[in-house]
C-alpha cells in the first residue's frame, strides 16, 4: 500500500477539525507549530499537497513554493487567489485550484442586499433609532430610494459576475457589465457587454466583483469614480486593493457619489484610525459576503472533494493556472 500523502494545512482552523474532515482519505494532514510564514516555512519540505489559507497570514509565496519540493497541489479554500503566488506555482508545476463558483449565490445575494441597504440608509436608521431619535424625514432626504429602474454596472463576469447581473435584473434595473473578457449576455446573467468607460458613465451603481490581480490593482480610482453619473452608489465585494479606499472616502464625503458598500478593504481587519468609520455613507461590511452557512458547506464540500481526487488520480476541478487537472506524486 502506498504511504498517504502529506497535507500541509495552513488555514486558521483545529488540527483536529481538519483531520476529520480529511478522514477516509489517504493524507496526512499537517499543520505549521504556528500560524506565521516561518513556522510554514520549516514545515514544508515533505508537503506533496497544500491546503492554502484564505486569510493571508500564512500565504503560499514563491519561497514556500521552493521549500516545498515534493509539492505537486495547492488547494485554495476561497475564490480569491491573491493570497497564492500563482506564477511561483505554474513555475514550478504544482497545479493550483480555488473555490470555484461555491460562494457565488452568497456574494451576489450580499450585493443585492448592500445595494437595497445603502440606497436605503437602513444602518444609519437602525443607529439613529436605537440612540433615541426618529430620522423618519431626514431618510428621505438623504436621497437613495427605489433600487427599481436604476442602471447597473458590474466590473467583472465570473459565477459571482452572473448570479448579481440576474437578480439585479429581476429586481427591474438596466444591467450592463464589463470584464476583461468579453461575454455575450446568453453567459452573462442577461447583462450586456461595454466598454470599461461606457460602463463607468452608464452605472448609477457600480457593483465591482473582480478579481485582483495586478492588472486590476487600482482599476477604481479618482478618475474613474469622476465618471460616474451624479450621486451614484458603489458596492464593492472583490478584494480591497480593486478600488482606490481614498479615492472613494474624498468621492462620497464630498457629496460626488451618494454612497457606497464595502465588504473588503485594503488592510483586514479594518484599522480602528481608518478615517472610512467615519463616513455614514459608506456601509461597512467583514468581509462576510460569502460567509453563509450554504456557502460554506459547499466549499468544504469542494475542497475535501479536490483533495481525495488528487491522491486517487482523478482530475480536479477549478484549476486556476492552466496546468494539468491530473496530480502526479513526486518521486522521493
Amino acid at each position: 500500500m502506498a504511504a498517504p500523502w502529506t497535507l500541509l494545512a495552513l488555514p486558521p482552523l483545529d488540527s483536529g477539525l481538519l483531520a476529520s474532515l480529511f478522514a477516509g482519505i489517504p493524507v496526512d494532514v499537517q499543520v505549521p507549530s504556528e500560524r506565521t510564514p516561518q513556522a510554514a516555512l520549516a514545515a514544508a519540505a515533505g508537503a506533496d499537497i497544500m491546503l492554502g489559507d484564505w486569510t493571508g497570514a500564512c500565504a503560499v509565496t514563491a519561497e514556500l513554493v521552493a521549500a516545498a519540493p515534493r509539492l505537486v497541489f495547492v488547494q485554495q479554500p476561497s475564490v480569491g487567489v491573491d493570497s497564492v503566488d500563482v506564477d511561483a506555482c505554474t513555475a514550478a508545476g504544482v497545479t493550483l485550484c480555488n473555490a470555484g463558483d461555491t460562494n457565488a449565490v452568497s456574494v451576489a445575494e450580499w450585493c443585492v442586499g448592500a445595494t437595497f441597504a445603502t440606497l436605503r440608509s437602513l444602518a444609519f436608521g437602525d443607529r439613529e433609532v436605537r440612540d433615541g431619535r426618529w430620522p423618519q424625514l431626514e431618510l428621505a432626504n438623504r436621497g437613495g430610494g427605489e433600487l427599481s429602474g436604476r442602471r447597473v454596472g458590474i466590473v467583472g463576469m465570473g459565477a459571482i459576475g452572473r448570479e448579481c447581473a440576474i437578480r439585479y435584473s429581476a429586481l427591474g434595473c438596466d444591467v450592463a457589465h464589463w470584464s476583461r473578457t468579453r461575454r455575450e449576455p446568453a453567459n452573462a446573467g442577461g447583462a450586456r457587454w461595454l466598454e470599461f468607460d461606457d460602463l463607468l458613465r452608464h452605472s448609477e451603481v457600480l457593483v465591482v466583483v473582480i478579481a485582483l490581480a495586478a492588472s486590476t490593482r487600482g482599476l477604481i480610482g479618482s478618475e474613474q469614480l469622476a465618471m460616474l453619473p451624479p450621486d451614484a452608489y458603489l458596492v464593492d465585494a472583490a478584494r480591497g486593493g480593486v478600488v482606490d479606499e481614498t479615492a472613494l472616502l474624498a468621492a462620497v464625503s464630498s457629496g460626488a457619489m451618494a454612497g457606497a458598500a464595502l465588504d473588503v478593504f485594503e488592510t483586514e481587519p479594518l484599522p480602528q484610525g481608518s478615517p472610512l468609520r467615519a463616513e455614514d455613507r459608506i456601509l461597512l461590511s467583514p468581509h462576510s459576503a460569502g460567509a453563509t452557512r450554504q456557502a460554506q458547506a459547499r466549499l468544504i464540500g469542494a475542497v475535501v472533494d479536490n483533495i481525495r481526487r488528487a491522491v486517487g488520480g482523478e482530475p480536479v476541478n477549478y484549476v486556476v493556472n492552466g496546468l494539468g487537472p491530473v496530480i502526479r506524486r513526486r518521486e522521493a
